[in-house]
């Protein structure tokens, strides 16, 4: 026989004024139960009898009663209960009265207040609700421990109480501890022998720890002189058990026993306890889940407060997780409504019940940091009548978000199910018998499929439910499938300006989309104040960086890997050192370079590498370099939505990876030659990725440095013209040489003077034998639909043919000035035509062809113009037919190279969501 079946009534509150006593006038006694006259635990077994001081050696009722906050009026006159803004609720929980110390902090903030009168309202001391619990699971064990246990609660608040209070307020509440203990010491042995313990003595047992840190604080605040009262909340509020762990406020008699209970107690301070209330039948409960806020709700609602303050360890309610956005900000206020949906979407708010009891008499609630009491904190408060338009400001309409974990969809499907009454009934019906809880339903006005959200631990059941119920639809075809899909998330964007701003969905969703993120359903109710959409798990966090991001509540943010740290690279690193905080302040966009990889060390960084000290850092802590490690370690940062690889070589093995970083929706920005000049049918296979996905590849600096000749082209294309030919010098170095190449200087010693400046490769053959410049010409080709191989284009090579096979480049140079006489030759035949030497590319679109040559032309034409090193390209179309476009400027450098690669990841930061 269990626990339950031997008590034959629940403990009882009974009024204190039954257990008044003249010696007790206007003093609080002990909060102590009087415990049944026997509690038969099992058959046969002795009977025991408990009672508590309050008795005085009067016969036990049967009925368990529970004596609190006793006194006696002064005068037989009933006191009035004024109500209105004179009040104002404070409510703080277990953290906030966690030791001694904070105790007195609270206390301090209750008497500093300016409120004309103040109810506070307080839960146990932090982590003592936890030991409660602990005590009951431990003797309905038979677990022995139970006692130390007991004995560990009593200490703990021993020893705050020695810290906090003196003489009698001393004395008197150690008396009353320690006479509760005792009576919970026989109540758990009671427990431990039968095995078993009822909701009802659970709860009692549970509520001691509000009780006491009630009455510490109340007798902390006497102890400076201010007139306070505490409130054992059980003999005020009345709630009725409605199941699913959840209870709802008798508000009528709640304000009945509230105003009896003033009457024998007026005070201008009162402290209440948190967490506890009772039956109807007077039977003790609790508030169940963030009890205490809810208590706070009630009473300001049946005070018809000027505001309720809920203290706690935190600013405010954020935008976002800020243990998943870093960014997150501090909402300063909010609608009931957006605070009712962040908060049923699991966002650290309040439980949604709380706003109900305030939200009718439009009672604003704070959210402040009792450890930080400069910080205004969070309003939430009936919203503000809009202004007219002009007035409107620029906040984002959606104030924050919010997600749920450990989710799985299910999915029921089938044609028979469209038309027919009663299938969904049926379906949630099946799930109600189970008892799992729906989070979120989505359904097709085809009516052909119903999905719909559980908690991951309740699908198998659920599953197994319709299963049994659809039994025979599923036989016959009726129904296709139930079909569970597990591991999902749920992220819910919140706002109640949604309503009115077109848009928002699509900016969610586009976000979503452009980090790579599948939908998996989305739900929106009329009212759109909440748009809820359900993605893979380890996407989650990804996910709402994303949204988060993108609605301006944080910077564009992306993760960067270098690939590539030599002279493109390292100028790269410092330009991104130089204009990260303008960036950051003007551009809102924070670029993040979470890595950097040369071919034999790579440096990783799990924050951001600081890029003052790059070079050092590379060297003193960097790791062997491993492509696949370091392209994990920039892409598996969850906190950042967006990644971007930067490849800075000339490796043709380093640009094979590309399609597999696209398809894992890696961006790729570069100025590597190699993917698009290499064999067409790869060349095909990554524009065909890039297109049908929302993965950007950027390789303006394959063509011409920091010239837009790229995006030039595809402009051109997109409006409709149609390309004709595209001839251009794409050398730097080459433009150099030969724009050096005059008067008595000979060909070998502009070459040895490019290479001195740094404008050749370390061996000038690689930029003489025309190779770079065919593979630009292929690029631009391939650019205007042109399906060409690299061996379709003839290339002139201006290294001579003896010197192709020298062993280095030194040779090389060594053995040029044998072959100077024949270029200079060249250069004099050219001069006598009035004509200059020029090193171009040409794409015959009309022809479909390309070629590279040494030519020359008329010293009037443009190319013979060029200065330095200079690029120069002419595009002939349909609409620049009689007058090519020209784009002409620096073609060789770092900085101009950089320049360019910098350029495409801010173009990269502006599709992603950066202000333009």
């Amino acid at each position: 026989m269990g626990f339950s079946a031997a008590v034959s009534n629940s403990p009882r509150i009974l009024p204190s004024s039954a257990f008044a006593s003249e010696t007790t006038a206007k003093r609080k006694i002990c909060s102590l139960p009087s415990l049944c006259r026997s509690l038969s635990l099992l058959h046969g077994q002795p009977r025991f009898r408990l009672s508590s001081a309050s008795q005085l050696g009067k016969r036990i009722s049967p009925t368990i009663h529970v004596a609190a906050s006793v006194t006696v009026s002064k005068s037989m006159d009933e006191v009035h209960l004024p109500k209105g803004d004179m009040w104002s609720v404070h409510k703080f929980g277990g953290t906030c009265v966690g030791t001694s110390q904070r105790i007195k902090n609270v206390a301090d903030i209750i008497i500093n207040e300016d409120s004309e009168r103040k109810l506070v309202v307080v839960s146990a001391m932090s982590k003592v609700t936890d030991m409660m619990y602990d005590l009951i699971f431990k003797a309905q064990s038979r677990d022995d421990s139970y006692v130390s246990a007991l004995d560990a609660v009593l200490e703990k608040h021993s020893l705050t109480a020695h810290d906090l209070l003196d003489g009698d307020e001393l004395a008197s509440f150690l008396s009353c501890l320690r006479n509760d203990v005792n009576n919970l010491k026989a109540m758990l042995h009671a427990i431990y022998i039968a095995g078993h313990a009822t909701e009802s003595f659970t709860d009692f047992v549970v509520g001691h720890g509000e009780l006491w840190s009630a009455q510490m604080l109340s007798s902390v605040i006497r102890k400076n002189g201010i007139d306070c009262n505490w409130m054992d909340t059980r003999e005020v509020l009345i709630v009725n058990p409605t199941g699913s762990n959840q209870v709802d406020p008798d508000f009528l008699e709640s304000e009945r026993r509230l105003e009896k209970w003033f009457s024998q107690n007026p005070s201008k301070t009162i402290i209440a306890t948190g967490f506890i209330a009772s039956t109807p039948q007077n039977i003790p409960t609790t508030l169940k889940r963030d009890g205490s806020d809810f208590s706070a709700a009630i009473m300001g609602s049946l005070f018809k407060a000027r505001q309720v303050t809920i203290w706690t360890d935190v600013n405010g309610v954020y935008s976002a997780d800020p243990r998943k956005v870093s960014e997150a900000v501090i909402l300063r206020t909010l609608s009931y409504q957006e605070a009712w949906e962040m908060s049923y979407f699991g966002a650290n708010v309040l439980h949604p019940r709380t706003i109900i009891p305030v939200m009718q008499h439009k009672i604003p609630i704070a959210i402040r940091n009792i450890f930080n009491l400069s910080d205004p904190g969070t309003t939430i408060c009936h919203p503000l009548v809009t202004e007219d338009e002009d007035d409107q400001t620029l906040d984002s309409p959606v104030k924050g978000f919010a997600t749920i974990d450990n989710l799985a969809l299910v999915n029921v499907e089938g044609t028979g199910m469209a038309g027919v009454p009663g299938t969904a009934s049926a379906i949630f019906g099946a799930v109600k018998d189970v008892g799992a809880n729906v989070i979120m339903i989505s359904q097709a006005s085809s009516e052909h499929s119903v999905c719909f959200a559980v908690p991951e631990k309740e699908v198998n059941a659920v599953a197994e439910a319709l299963q049994s119920r659809f039994q025979q639809a599923l036989d016959a075809g009726r129904l296709s499938q139930v079909a569970v899909i597990p591991n999902c998330s749920i992220l819910a964007a919140v706002g109640q300006k949604m309503a009115s701003t077109p848009g928002v969905s699509a900016t969610l969703f586009n976000a979503l989309a452009k980090a790579n993120i599948n939908i998996r359903a989305i739900a929106q109710g009329c009212s759109e104040y909440n748009i809820t959409v359900v993605v893979k798990r380890e996407d989650c966090i990804k996910a709402l960086r994303a949204v988060h991001s993108r609605f301006y509540l944080s910077r564009t943010t992306i993760a960067m890997g270098i690939i590539g740290p030599g002279l493109i690279g390292g100028t790269l690193l410092d330009q991104l050192r130089d204009q990260a905080a303008v960036l950051k302040d003007e551009f809102n966009i924070d670029l993040r370079v979470m890595g950097i990889t040369g071919s034999r060390i790579m440096l990783l960084s799990e924050v951001g590498i600081d890029l003052s000290q790059w070079r050092e850092l590379l060297k003193e802590k960097g790791e062997v370099a491993n492509l696949e490690k370091f392209t994990q370690h920039v892409h598996g940062n969850h906190f950042i939505p967006n990644t971007v690889l930067v490849d800075c070589t000339a490796d043709s093995h380093v640009a094979s990876y590309y399609h597999d970083w696209l398809r894992k929706g890696i961006h790729v920005i570069t100025p590597n030659k190699k993917a698009n000049s290499g064999p067409l049918d790869q060349y095909l296979k990554l524009r065909a990725l890039q297109r049908k996905s929302y993965t950007h590849y950027f390789y303006e600096a394959t063509v011409g440095a920091g010239l837009p000749i790229v995006s030039t082209l595809r402009g051109l294309l997109e409006t409709g013209d149609k390309i004709l030919r595209i001839e251009g010098i794409f050398s730097g170095t080459l433009s150099y040489i030969f724009n050096s190449f005059i008067g008595s200087r000979s060909f070998s010693e502009v070459v040895a003077e490019a290479k001195e400046a740094g404008y050749t490769e370390p061996d000038p053959r690689d930029d003489l034998s025309g190779m770079d410049v065919a593979r630009k010409v292929i690029i631009l080709a391939r650019e205007s639909g042109l399906k060409l191989e690299l061996s379709d284009i003839p290339v002139q090579s201006l290294v001579p043919e003896p010197l192709k096979a020298s062993a280095s480049a030194e040779e090389f140079m060594r053995q040029l000035p044998l072959f100077d006489h024949d270029w200079t030759k060249e250069r004099k035949e050219a001069e006598e035509a009035g004509e200059v030497l020029r090193y171009v590319g040409v794409v015959d679109a009309v022809n479909q062809k390309g070629n590279v040559q040494l030519r020359r032309y008329k010293k009037e034409h443009p190319f013979a113009q060029l200065s330095g090193s200079d690029n120069i390209i002419a595009f002939t179309t349909k609409r620049y037919e009689k007058q090519p476009l020209i784009v002409r400027g620096p073609g060789a450098g770092a900085q101009v190279t950089a320049g360019g690669i910098f350029s495409d990841i801010l173009r990269l930061a502006s599709y992603l969501g950066a202000p333009s």
